[in-house]
């Protein structure tokens, strides 16, 4: 793509940023649409056909349809698709005429929405400029455009830093405050706040209503804006404008009235006069409001936030975006409602959402390639090879970690059971061990085991894995420090968790019980039983009819008869718990460096392999959880 355009269509006020190809370091430029930066959302057909947008729309004098706050009606007012749908239209011919769009030029609009909006209703929106011949739109919520934006901001300098923290994104409009609690870099859906009907257009409302209640000819105005629509949308438009002057100085208009006088010519000439000063501006904050069900401005936003705050945690951050945000008492009572919460807002909170919908179209292009680059990665050996060549490292360290606890457990329980007669033969012995063994392995104290040893042994694969996917990251300007890593594609770092259940499942490691038993038998018994019982007798008792035996029939022939021997009870008890302990002690690095020397020959290449796809997998789904970190406007 040449070029992106981030698209905020607000209900009273609408922006438009652009990000070209090669300015990954600059902000977005903002577009002036109908020769202002920031337009009203407003459309008028003209008694000859024409279309207006922007504020034109509002003064036009032959306008048959005039058209204002079509956005906040999308939910609830079938007839508003269409004048969205006019408006849009509008702001293409105006941005293709002005040449800051170019037809056949490789663009992408992300136009934004509110986060309370369903999946089902973005579609319902995209499709809409679909309908007024856009190129490719994609639907991007309001909120985390914001938080994007001040991510980048240069005046903030918060940067992605911002991700590792909770967020609370607070966007005043003019027709609803859009609430979205984020954390960790992702929004957190259940408990975003959405929209709610709160915004500064209440405020114009108020301004005119009040002002036509002190006008001396009060009935007559009240008459034409309650028939007119285009009157009536005018003179809001017309204290709207009224009211931003005030406030854009309110020092200087501390002793003075911001007055304007409109002259209505509707079934003759009515003046109607517009007064913002000290006292209007506490009543549309403070007097109770007829939109907001008798609550003032104040108490219907201090209870939204309380509201939000009942569902989330006290965020770290507090954005501030949207034009009625630069109100000094938004910030004071967002402040209020979070005392320990750093609030925050840029320069041009009126901006921030166009340029993060900006933003997000070249985000989403980075990580387009990077998640192509990421399936190259994995549809390689190279992942494969890696943990391959780690297996040996594997193997000997889930033998070093259960050696001891296979000992202390199967081991011991089989000899306690041979010592109280419940197993008669010393042959019955491997049998009873591969099911003890067995069923020590299936434990949640083994699986604990081998589950921290396959985490440690990852993290010291993982660091080879940096020689290729740290260029990835570098290439398409993911930032690997977003959530505070020591490095972003340091997998050591990530938490990457293995079903050890899956991958040490003990039907499948039958060599590994093997050869433990097999070594088992053979130090503890000798193969025949013989060091199983000396070590017991101490060479007394035991020893003494070993030796006859010996001389009587032979050691081999011994050896062959004690296996099947049901030695006596008494003999058996003979054998201390305490003995045994210790011989298995004694031959516990024997174990080891026996298993050591079988992994050289009996190496399974059908649990390596799967192992390796497993951590390929995981792998891969941690690269995709570190690109959605940077996706965060994009969902």
């Amino acid at each position: 793509m040449e070029r992106y355009f981030g698209f905020d269509l607000g209900d009273a006020e609408s922006a438009i940023a652009r990000k070209q190809k090669g300015t990954e370091r600059e902000e977005p430029q903002i577009v002036p649409v109908c020769d202002a930066q920031s337009f009203i959302t407003a459309y008028a057909r003209l008694a000859d056909g024409r279309l207006l947008i922007g504020e034109g729309a509002c003064y036009a004098a032959d306008a048959i349809v005039r058209k204002v706050r079509f956005k906040s009606r999308f939910l609830s007012d079938p007839e508003s698709t269409k004048d969205i749908r006019t408006f849009a239209a509008g702001v293409l011919s105006d941005l293709i005429g002005s040449g800051n769009l170019v037809q056949g030029e490789e663009t992408c609009i992300y136009v934004g929405c509110p986060a309370g909006w369903k999946m089902a209703d973005r579609e319902r929106y995209r499709k809409i400029f679909e309908e007024a011949l856009y190129p490719p739109v994609r639907i991007v919520s309001e909120s985390r455009a914001a938080l994007i934006s001040a991510c980048l901001s240069r005046h903030l300098q918060v940067g992605y830093d911002i991700l590792s923290k909770s967020v609370l994104v607070v966007d005043v409009g003019s027709s609803t405050t859009d609430f979205a609690f984020i954390e960790s870099g992702r929004e957190v859906e259940l408990q975003t706040a959405g929209e709610v009907m709160l915004g500064g257009g209440i405020t114009d409302a108020m301004l005119l209503r009040e002002c036509v209640e002190a006008s001396p000819d009060r009935d007559g105005i009240r008459k034409i804006l309650e028939k007119s629509e285009a009157w009536r949308s005018y003179c809001e438009f017309a204290a709207r404008r009224l009211k931003e002057k005030y406030y854009s100085d309110e020092d200087y208009w501390a002793s003075r009235t911001c007055m304007r006088s409109i002259e209505i010519l509707h079934s003759g000439s009515h003046m109607l006069t517009l007064k913002m000063d000290r006292e209007m501006a506490r009543k549309l904050m403070e007097a109770p409001s007829r939109e907001l069900g008798g609550k003032s401005f104040r108490e219907a936003f201090c209870e939204s936030l309380e509201q939000v705050k009942e569902k989330i945690k006290e965020p770290e951050l507090l954005f501030l975006t949207g034009g009625v945000s630069k109100l000094p008492a938004i910030r004071e009572w967002c402040q209020e409602a979070f005392e320990n919460t750093i609030v925050i807002t840029t320069a041009q909170p009126e901006f921030s959402v166009a340029r993060g919908l900006a933003h997000s179209g070249r985000i989403d292009e980075d990580m387009r390639q990077f998640r192509q680059e990421v399936d190259d990665l994995i549809e390689t050996s190279t992942v494969e090879r890696i943990v391959s060549s780690h297996m040996e490292e594997l193997y000997r360290n889930v033998v070093d970690t259960l050696t001891d606890p296979i000992l202390d457990t199967a081991a011991m329980n089989v000899f306690e059971r041979w010592r109280s007669g419940e197993i008669s033969r010393l042959s019955e012995i491997d049998e009873e061990l591969t099911r003890e063994i067995g069923h020590y392995l299936r434990s949640d104290e083994a699986q604990k085991l081998i589950g921290s040893v396959v985490s440690s042994w990852l993290k010291s694969a993982a660091y080879e894995l940096e020689e290729y996917t740290m260029p990835i990251c570098v290439r398409h300007n993911v930032p690997y420090r977003a959530l505070n890593l020591t490095s972003y594609l340091s997998l050591s770092d990530i938490d990457i968790r293995i079903d050890t259940k899956d991958i040490f499942a003990v039907d499948q490691i039958t060599w590994l019980i093997n050869t433990i038993i097999t070594i088992l038998v053979s130090l503890l018994c000798g193969g025949s039983g013989v060091a199983l019982i000396a070590g017991g007798l101490k060479g007394i008792l035991a020893g003494a009819i070993l030796s006859l035996g010996v001389l009587l029939i032979g050691q081999e022939h011994l050896e062959n008869r004690m296996m099947d021997l049901n030695i006596p009870k008494p003999l058996r008890r003979l054998i201390t718990r305490n003995a045994f302990g210790n011989r298995l002690r004694r031959v516990s690095s024997e174990v080891r460096s026996r298993f050591y020397a079988s992994l050289e020959q009996e190496k399974n290449e059908e649990i390596t392999a799967r192992l390796a796809g497993e951590i390929s997998s995981q792998i891969e789904e941690c690269l995709k959880k570190m690109a959605q970190v940077v996706e965060i406007p994009l969902g």
